[in-house]
């Protein structure tokens, strides 16, 4: 389980990667980079999964397994995208970023987890930490003129949730499957630019090569290694390490001079570290296994 638990933060340390490449693909449009992004995770998985066993095949993969998948890829897109059209962004971001401690308390529902205090504890620290960095150290102001696009970051935050959660009941499901997951997210994209937004394409090299970077990690590849990671790790800690998403971002963002650093990040930092390791506190002093009774 460790192991799993370990390629299900790389993840996490993709996703770090999002706001950087978003930053640096222009002003080519959400649904259109995530048409793209999805469309080069499907060429990518495929190929790097090479063979399939004949009992792996996606016809033989039961329906609602297609369902969650492709609802958590493409759903939770949607509705993030949907969310921050319709409400202002750090508001939208605030209330996406429930999706965490969602997994955290949810995985109490899955038969054979344990919640316990320090899980939680630690899934809060990680939300308050990440409270400071979106809003830049507390400056937000929840407004009921924009109730219907709180409300999708709602439903953004729930899909992701869901989706993370109820693969776990998939684990029979072979992490291959995720490339045609992939497949229909990127043509559903493709669909919602074509009614939603006005075609901007990659004007540079630059440009171009932060769209393949993203469909190579943080809409891409991410979603394997999370897959592999929600279905065989412990669910709890990733849960809670996933608020250290938004932190590297903002660290990466720092490093390459788009941002700056201040007090709030700095204060969030800790929490969110201090947040990730009560979470993973089972993993770092697992309890000891009790002494096989004496035969009498």
């Amino acid at each position: 389980m460790t192991r799993a638990t370990l390629i299900g933060f790389a993840a996490i340390l993709m996703w770090s990667l999002l706001a950087l490449f978003s930053s640096l693909s222009g002003a080519v449009p959400p649904f259109l980079l995530c048409a793209f992004s999805f469309a080069i995770a499907t060429l990518v998985g495929l190929v790097a999964t090479g063979r399939r066993q004949p009992d792996a095949t996606p016809a033989r993969i039961p329906l609602m397994a297609w369902i969650v998948g492709i609802g958590g890829l493409f759903g939770y897109h949607f509705f993030y995208f949907s969310a921050v059209r319709s409400a202002p962004v750090i508001e939208a971001n605030l209330i996406n970023y429930l999706w965490p401690l969602l997994i955290v308390l949810g995985s109490a529902l899955m038969p054979g987890e344990g919640l316990r205090w320090h899980h939680i504890v630690g899934a809060l620290l990680g939300l308050l930490g990440t409270v400071l960095i979106v809003s830049d150290g507390g400056r937000f102001a929840f407004d009921a003129q924009y109730f219907a696009g709180y409300g999708l970051g709602v439903l953004a935050a729930l899909t992701w949730a869901s989706y993370s959660l109820i693969s776990r009941r998939f684990a029979a499901v072979p992490t291959r499957m995720v490339s045609w997951y992939c497949a229909a997210a990127a043509v559903l994209s493709l669909v919602c630019h074509l009614a939603l937004e006005q075609t901007v394409m990659p004007a540079d090299a630059v440009q171009w090569l932060a769209v393949l970077g993203m469909g190579l990690m943080p809409v891409g590849g991410a979603f394997f290694v999370w897959d592999y990671g929600v279905k065989h790790g412990n669910i709890q800690v990733l849960g809670a390490a996933g608020y250290a998403a938004p932190l590297l971002s903002t660290l990466l963002l720092i490093a390459f001079g788009i941002d700056t650093l201040t007090v709030p990040i700095a204060i969030a930092c800790l929490l969110i570290t201090a947040g990730a390791a009560l979470a993973s506190k089972d993993m770092i002093a697992p309890k000891p296994k009790p002494a096989p009774a004496a035969l009498s």
